[in-house]
């Protein structure tokens, strides 16, 4: 397969899928968008409008039938839809990519994987903020032991939306996999895996603020890890006023940085990777420093690196081609998702639960 592009299956064409999942396919090199499934009339439209030569079909049967002539399919559909798309698609014999989170529970993410496993499939998890500019260059600060050990992690992803906008991940059905806990809190806990390790014990807050609402826009997620390090995560729909997305305090020195990573603004607005993507300006940097706030000039600025969501697909294109590793294994998806699990039960019961 290393002389042709491998030709992939995109399911669903919602915010996953047009603004993430197709542009990324569209830019790595050893990959091309052959077929996108939506039956959404409009977005039907819309994937022709931006991809010409793609082919379009109604329902996930269509292109599963098809699946001889598909090298992998990328499942971006609804949470609820997961787990029996990505199994069927593994049974159809074809790698499969899922949008995070994989699955509901991690007992389904473990059985995935040891579904791809037996077939001897590639099954990987579109964890896409593991390159996220801030989250790349607090990697290289550590590595650098700039900041010494690290006592807390404290990561926030917080919008301020006190409307609601409607839709399944806004949804109180158990079944839809809705809510800030398994949305953004899937993103936060799994970088807070990557950094840390594992976690011996969890708290969480989780509420339903907004009027109307019916699951989770503000929640709070306490980690033990088992080096010793806390992590504190927030995810919030209902944060008037914004802090830190990464406050980090080390027995040498912390480090602070406001702002989202710019790759989905940039996405959303029709851009493409290219040059001096996922760079942000000077203004935006972090800083590392002891003993000042960083809004009152204490610290030195630290130079963002460059985010790269690319990187996810090339990696997984060199893994279907060349043998490379998978950048996101479903194992490491399920870790987090008994977290995910336990932080659900924590909130519910008012517990600190210890795995």
């Amino acid at each position: 397969m290393t002389g042709t592009p491998l030709r992939v299956g995109l399911i669903g064409y919602g915010l996953a899928g047009s603004v993430f999942h197709a542009p990324l396919i569209a830019a790595t090199e050893r990959l091309a968008l052959d077929t996108v499934v939506t039956s959404n009339p409009e977005r039907q439209e819309q994937a022709r409008a931006e991809f010409p030569d793609v082919r379009v079909s109604a329902t996930p049967e269509e292109l599963l039938a098809r699946a001889g002539d598909l090298d992998l399919i990328v499942i971006a559909s609804p949470n609820k839809t997961h787990v029996p798309l990505a199994t069927a698609a593994l049974q159809a014999g074809v790698p499969v990519v899922v949008d995070k989170p994989i699955a509901g529970t991690a007992a389904e993410a473990r059985e995935l994987a040891a579904l791809a496993e037996k077939r001897g499939l590639f099954l990987s998890v579109f964890q896409n903020r593991r390159w996220d500019n801030d989250f790349l260059t607090l990697r290289k600060l550590l590595a650098e032991g700039r900041l010494g050990d690290v006592y807390r992690f404290e990561s926030r992803f917080e919008r301020w939306r006190p409307q609601l906008k409607g839709g399944w991940r806004e949804s109180g059905d158990p079944a839809e996999i809705g809510g800030l806990l398994y949305d953004l809190g899937s993103h936060v806990v799994d970088q807070a895996l990557v950094l840390f390790g594992s976690v011996t014990h969890v708290h969480a807050e989780a509420d339903v603020r907004r009027p109307g609402a019916e699951t989770d826009d503000d929640t709070f997620i306490a980690l033990t890890h088992a080096n010793g390090v806390r992590s504190h995560l927030y995810v919030s729909a209902t944060t008037a006023q914004l802090g830190p997305r990464f406050r980090v305090l080390g027995s040498q020195a912390g480090y602070v940085k406001y702002g989202l990573d710019p790759q989905e603004a940039a996405l959303r607005e029709g851009l493409r990777p290219g040059p001096a993507w996922g760079t942000e300006p000077e203004s935006l940097w972090g800083r590392v420093g002891a003993g000042e706030s960083p809004l009152t000039g204490g610290g030195s600025p630290v130079e963002t690196l460059p985010g790269d969501y690319p990187a996810y697909y090339a990696a997984v294109a060199k893994a279907l081609t060349d043998g490379g590793p998978n950048p996101v294994t479903a194992l490491e998806a399920a870790a987090a998702l008994d977290v995910l699990e336990a932080a659900r039960r924590s909130a519910r019961d008012g517990v600190t639960v210890t795995l």
